[in-house]
């Protein structure tokens, strides 16, 4: 992937951002780094070796996730618009399927957007559930 910058009247524009003012919009933009990945790039892996607890939104393009050889594709509105391998369970892969921009958010600052008031809950709500039906074969403990 190839690091890009994010505009805030494009982050704005977001579905996962919309309800966000220009000082929480701005404060993201400092506390998160945006990326520009092509079809085919595996934006994150969620073996056991690289189980990453950030959160991944994709900001504009497509990606999927690929979990025991199915697919389930999310666009920039979709419940799958943001992505975290500790949502995940065994063997994944979250590739974009088209030219795409997403941006990585760390796990602590996810936190403290949410502490700070950050209006993502329904958007987290509406993946966790998206998230839940797509890893429900596979046991909690295994998650």
């Amino acid at each position: 992937m190839k690091a890009s910058t994010t505009y805030l009247y494009l982050l704005r524009k977001t579905p996962f951002f919309t309800g966000l003012d220009t000082e929480q919009l701005r404060w993201t933009i400092g506390h998160s780094r945006e990326w520009e990945a092509q079809a085919g790039t595996v934006v994150a892996d969620c073996s056991a070796a690289d189980k990453s607890d950030d959160f991944w939104i994709l900001l504009d393009g497509r990606w999927q996730v690929e979990h025991d050889s199915h697919t389930y594709p999310a666009g920039h509105a979709d419940a799958g618009k943001w992505f975290s391998a500790a949502e995940a369970s065994g063997n994944c892969r979250l590739v974009a399927t088209e030219h795409s921009y997403v941006m990585k958010i760390t796990r602590a600052d996810m936190n403290e957007m949410l502490s700070r008031g950050f209006a993502f809950e329904s958007y987290l709500k509406q993946g966790r559930g998206y998230y839940a039906k797509v890893f429900a074969a596979v046991p909690a403990e295994e998650r």
